[in-house]
């Protein structure tokens, strides 16, 4: 099963925010639906080691709409935040969370609701290896560690990175890790290209 999301291998807070896409059929949203989270959450379980496609699988629809609205919630505040950061000027890409202390409310929130902290394995003879641990559904641990790496990442000087896509219909965000990257991803890069030249073409021929 795989996400509709595009997944641009950034950090999972953006790629949170980016749960959000468009294109010439309008925006969509990836959580929409009980299979729409459990496939996003499929496809960044590799990066959470809260989470493990068996333990994802035997989640109910009852858990996977209540995750679904908890990462909804999440992503909402997220956006808000990225907005902010970056002085976003798209409209369709404004979040449904207007305010900026209600977006961090959430974000908050979401950092605390399920406890997790990190324990050490060694067996004599091996390496010594870090592991995650909750008191709690795991997947829900996972929703709180994404939180807590936004805490992160919006606290820091990361923030500074982050950009808004500002190529023709694009709703995605990014963190400009290359001095050149202006977009979000090469199809982006090319559709603002041809804006631009179509716009020079016809104003030379106005």
């Amino acid at each position: 099963m795989d996400t509709n999301a595009p997944l641009l291998g950034e950090p999972l807070p953006v790629e949170l925010m980016n749960t959000i896409w468009a294109d010439r059929d309008g925006v969509h949203d990836a959580l929409r639906d009980p299979d729409g989270t459990r496939a996003w959450l499929h496809a960044v379980a590799p990066r959470i080691d809260l989470m493990t496609p068996e333990g994802l699988d035997a989640l109910t629809a009852s858990d996977l709409g209540k995750l679904g609205n908890r990462l909804i919630g999440l992503r909402d505040a997220l956006r808000r935040l990225a907005a902010e950061a970056t002085e976003d000027p798209r409209p369709g890409a404004a979040s449904d969370t207007h305010a900026l202390d209600a977006a961090v409310r959430v974000l908050n929130q979401a950092a605390c609701d399920t406890p997790h902290w990190s324990a050490l394995s060694w067996t004599p003879g091996q390496e010594p290896s870090r592991h995650t641990r909750t008191s709690g559904q795991m997947a829900s641990a996972a929703v709180s560690a994404i939180a807590e790496e936004t805490i992160t990442l919006f606290s820091q000087d990361t923030r500074h990175q982050l950009r808004a896509c500002l190529a023709p219909g694009c709703v995605l965000y990014f963190l400009k890790n290359h001095p050149r990257r202006e977009w979000c991803s090469a199809g982006c890069g090319n559709r603002a290209r041809s804006a631009r030249h179509y716009q020079r073409h016809r104003q030379s021929t106005a």
